[in-house]
């Protein structure tokens, strides 16, 4: 068998680059594996080419993957593409979870610093997000996940100060990108976290990758969640050892400094963060991409604190 080879697969899976993926392995009757390299757009692809292979042939692909960045998407029995009016388009099926993941530094070697670390910062994401989650469990989840906030908080600063990282290092990082997500669990019900649906709503409309977007969100958002409830507050606050804090025994004030250390560690990492008025969005939108995060919701307490927070990204 000769392999087909599909390198043309961009940020946030343009319908476009997805739609050819898929002819190129539904032209073929002899393919049942698909091998997928790179972040979570290529992953994400291969997984929405499997589904396609399911609907069109009768059984999903084995789908190997591996993965070259820390977003984490080879964790997830789920993927999509964006449409041409900037709408990210989603399915989610458990057979379209990967076969095996191989963590491998040598090919993460090859990955660009500003892509590396600011995945990093979506993983960190996962981890955050999954403290205040209704029903995300203890064990393991948030066990793993205060392990990785405290991994990813010591081992994106060792790749700043010296990048490629040695093998240790990256592969530390990969390890946490994946207790970040991997091990959710079945009981997982609605989206991850306001930090996460932000950036859907920032990413594919405005052409901002998912690491940047999580760099722009997740301090912020922790800080509203540590004022807005008092459990979230108190599960926030369990992070702060593992991002460097010592806690004070005041849920709210310890959970707040948890979004001020990952506000301050990304301004560490250096990372390019645009404004959203220097990727030309207007003012006129932030009710819009407030609405967008909340799910439709137009109006209440909530929806008024979004509106600010989505005003301090200009």
């Amino acid at each position: 068998m000769v392999p087909a080879v599909s390198n043309n697969i961009f940020s946030h899976g343009p319908i476009a680059d997805v739609e050819r993926a898929i002819e190129q392995v539904l032209s073929r009757q002899d393919v049942d594996t698909i091998v997928s390299l790179g972040g979570g757009s290529p992953i994400d692809t291969a997984k929405v080419i499997s589904l396609r292979a399911k609907e069109h042939k009768g059984s999903f692909l084995t789908h190997l993957t591996i993965p070259t960045t820390l977003s984490a998407a080879e964790c997830t029995a789920g993927g999509g593409y964006t449409k041409a009016d900037g709408v990210k388009v989603g399915f989610r099926a458990p057979e379209m979870g990967v076969s095996a993941i191989f963590y491998d530094p040598q090919y993460a070697r090859h990955t660009p610093k500003q892509l590396w670390l600011s995945t990093g910062m979506r993983a960190m994401d996962h981890a955050v997000e999954c403290m205040y989650h209704p029903t995300s469990t203890e064990m393991p989840w948030k066990a793993l996940s205060i392990w990785a906030v405290g991994e990813l908080f010591e081992c994106l600063r060792k790749c700043q100060q010296s990048y490629p990282s040695d093998d240790v290092v990256t592969t530390r990082l990969m390890l946490a990108a994946y207790a970040s997500s991997g091990l959710k669990g079945e009981n997982l019900v609605g989206g991850m976290g306001l930090s996460h649906s932000l950036g859907h709503a920032l990413g594919s409309p405005y052409g901002i990758a998912h690491g940047i977007t999580s760099c722009m969100t997740l301090g912020k958002v922790v800080k509203l969640k540590a004022h807005e409830s008092l459990w979230a507050a108190k599960q926030i606050s369990r992070l702060l050892q593992a991002a460097g804090g010592c806690p004070t025994g005041d849920d709210v004030h310890d959970a707040s400094e948890v979004g001020d250390r990952i506000i301050a560690l990304v301004h560490s990492l250096e990372l390019e963060v645009p404004t959203l008025s220097a990727r030309g969005v207007s003012k006129d939108e932030i009710s819009t991409i407030a609405q967008r995060a909340l799910g439709g919701v137009r109006e209440g307490p909530l929806f008024d604190r979004v509106r600010e927070l989505v005003w301090t990204l200009f």
